[in-house]
């Protein structure tokens, strides 16, 4: 793997957003620093491999063919603080049950793929925050600034850019050990419910688990080989947002002459930067990444088929997945057209749901939440939409964690605006807890087994 010379990024064409329109960067008032923060960075050991995102382009290739089924979750915002083992272990953990339930119910292999170590910069609504009267910046996440409201946190630090680099590194590091180390082993399913609150769901997974062991043990009585039960395969992702560290982690591969973004296995554009004239739609059509892409209720088709043409004029299998985010209100109105144009137009995009945010309120008591009734009916709304149109429903992109919070109403818990006030910790959207994360699994499980 080499790094991105001069000579190849011009080749690459990897330049050119510069003479773009960039929707959501941030204001870095020392500019000598950040050129010295992204001069590091260009320096750095990649956080992952061109070999392992070419596996994965491979992978939801065959999602997009109905061959498999997207698993994407993890932090609405991840931050340093939080980067801690237990944490990662718990998000890790939650993937894996919800990926059993998936997997052992449609009987269909499961892509795990977390919005983990990258998922550091937040797009806003507005530059700046006013509170009684002060106003500054907006907390953009901390690879940009920081969440506490006062100037110094406030004010875009580049070297945050590298501690984003370096949380990501250590991130990874814990996920490859988690997964490749015994831990997502297979014959220990009922083991990945240590630790977590019992309620009526976790006893609907304790109830699969056994079902799960109990199968396997007669395999092995026949002398079935279990080798490959011992590791999984977890993939990466987060929105490439900020050039000033999504380009100087671009590199260009020796094998291929390709130039891939080495941040992550996956990125993706959001429904706020996804301008089809804009910097982010043009540096990631340059990249080799498979390339995810928001689409909120007011996409039009001409949108979805020029962000076809321009991020995968070759119809690659794996290249293109469109995450539609529509709110369960809107979903069985707007995704059909973009579902039926896309399918007459010959193209075979992956598409997958995220039904979190389109679903956003504010509580009587001032909480950003989610109602987890209108989260799962935008799923049963995304799957209806692909059966009328014979198309697959091949994934879903949810905001989780593995922690014991509280802050999408309802659930087998029964969440109410009281319990946010407890238990409420997200720095920007609310996310479905564990318990709530392996509901919504089971009902994706149900609805994958009706398709």
């Amino acid at each position: 793997m080499n790094l991105v010379n001069a000579t190849d990024a011009t080749t690459a064409g990897l330049d050119n957003y510069v003479n773009l329109p960039a929707a959501q960067q941030p204001t870095w008032p020392d500019l000598a620093a950040l050129d010295a923060a992204k001069v590091e960075l260009s320096k750095r050991a990649p956080l992952v491999f061109a070999g392992e995102v070419d596996l994965l382009r491979n992978r939801l290739a065959d999602a997009a063919a109905g061959k498999a089924f997207l698993l994407q979750g993890g932090d609405c915002a991840e931050t340093f603080a939080d980067a801690t083992a237990e944490k990662i272990r718990n998000r890790v953990k939650t993937m894996l049950q919800m990926a059993v339930v998936l997997t052992y119910g449609a009987s269909m292999p499961v892509i795990k793929m977390g919005r983990m170590a990258g998922q550091f910069a937040k797009p806003r609504s507005s530059n700046d925050e006013t509170r009684e009267g002060l106003t500054l910046p907006a907390y953009r996440g901390d690879a940009v600034n920081g969440y506490d409201f006062n100037l110094e946190s406030r004010t875009a630090n580049p070297q945050r850019l590298l501690q984003a680099y370096e949380t990501s590194a250590s991130t990874l590091n814990l996920i490859r050990a988690f997964t490749k180390g015994g831990f997502a082993d297979l014959r220990s399913v009922h083991e990945w419910n240590r630790g977590f609150a019992n309620n009526p769901v976790n006893a609907k997974y304790l109830s699969l688990a056994k079902e799960i062991d109990r199968a396997i043990k007669f395999m092995a009585a026949c002398g079935a080989d279990f080798e490959e039960l011992r590791t999984t395969e977890f993939f990466v992702s987060h929105e490439a947002l900020l050039f000033d560290y999504e380009r100087p982690m671009t590199r260009i591969d020796s094998r291929t002459g390709g130039a891939y973004d080495l941040s992550g296995h996956f990125v993706w554009i959001g429904e706020r930067t996804r301008q089809l004239d804009g910097a982010h739609v043009d540096f990631l059509s340059r990249v080799r990444n498979p390339i995810g892409v928001k689409l909120g209720p007011t996409t039009s088709t001409s949108d979805v088929l020029s962000l076809i043409e321009k991020l995968d004029p070759n119809r690659e299998p794996g290249r293109l997945t469109f995450i539609s985010r529509m709110g369960a209100s809107k979903i069985r109105e707007e995704l059909p057209k973009l579902v039926e144009a896309v399918k007459d137009s010959g193209a075979t995009p992956l598409w997958i749901t995220d039904p979190m945010h389109g679903n956003g309120i504010t509580t009587k008591n001032g909480y950003k939440s989610r109602r987890f009734d209108d989260v799962m009916d935008e799923v049963a709304g995304f799957f209806e939409v692909h059966r009328a149109a014979g198309t697959f429903p091949g994934g879903v992109h949810v905001e989780l964690t593995g922690d014991d919070v509280a802050e999408c109403l309802g659930g087998s818990e029964l969440i109410d605006e009281g319990t946010l006030e407890e238990r409420y910790e997200s720095l920007c959207d609310p996310r479905l807890n564990h318990s709530q994360s392996l509901e919504l699994a089971f009902l994706v499980s149900e609805s994958l087994t009706k398709r």
